[in-house]
């Protein structure tokens, strides 16, 4: 399955998603990417709709890979074999440096707001595709010490494998397309670039506007 772009993505995930709508659930997307797909996702739900911001520990000598991730709140996720073999003041050193983008990130994506609070509601996590998945563990477990009462992981693509590792941990995993032959998220659509601060602030203009249109209520 091709998506010619995020916005295609996300209109297509929503209406795999659609039966959430009636749970009033809220939508977490992860930016910068999952922003664009998250919208759509939570304009199809009439979903309250936020960021959450995580970030991947990538290895010193290729930041394109990464060993585990951060979410904001300090929920931290190492994959359990480099768990066993990296340096553990190395680690300290990328979580530290992880920490302070994530700062920047909230202070410049939420205006320094805090996130929309999740206890006792179903959470979509929403992101443009998954690859290893740490960033998105790193994400539940931001939902599990937060208290929502049910999390759903919803991306576009996904390997099957991840997708099975995910479905142990979580209420429900909507992934449209696992190729078997899963290589890059990038893969997955026609228009791929990456997405800036400027993109998500954007989104998340548009995003106060549609909901002022449909509900008089701003963010």
């Amino acid at each position: 399955m091709i998506f010619r772009d995020r916005k295609d993505a996300g209109e297509r995930l929503a209406l795999a998603l659609i039966h959430y709508k009636k749970e009033n659930p809220v939508v977490l997307a992860i930016p910068r990417g999952g922003t664009e797909v998250g919208f759509e996702v939570a304009k199809a739900l009439n979903a309250d709709f936020d960021l959450l911001i995580a970030r991947k520990l990538p290895f010193p000598d290729n930041p394109e890979s990464g060993f585990g991730a951060i979410a904001e709140d300090g929920s931290l996720y190492i994959i359990p074999y480099y768990a066993q073999i990296l340096d553990p003041k190395l680690v300290e050193a990328i979580v530290e440096y992880q920490k302070d983008e994530i700062v920047r990130r909230i202070e410049v994506l939420r205006g320094g707001r805090p996130i929309t609070q999740i206890a006792g509601r179903t959470v979509i996590l929403v992101d443009d595709g998954i690859a290893m998945g740490s960033t998105m563990h790193a994400a539940i477990e931001f939902c599990k010490h937060h208290g929502a009462s049910k999390i759903v992981v919803a991306a576009p693509v996904a390997s099957p494998r991840v997708k099975a590792e995910l479905e142990n941990i979580v209420d429900d995993v909507v992934i449209l397309s696992t190729p078997y032959d899963f290589m890059a998220v990038a893969d997955a659509y026609e228009n791929w670039y990456d997405v800036s601060d400027e993109e998500v602030l954007s989104i998340m203009r548009s995003w106060q506007e549609w909901k002022l249109r449909h509900t008089g209520q701003s963010l």
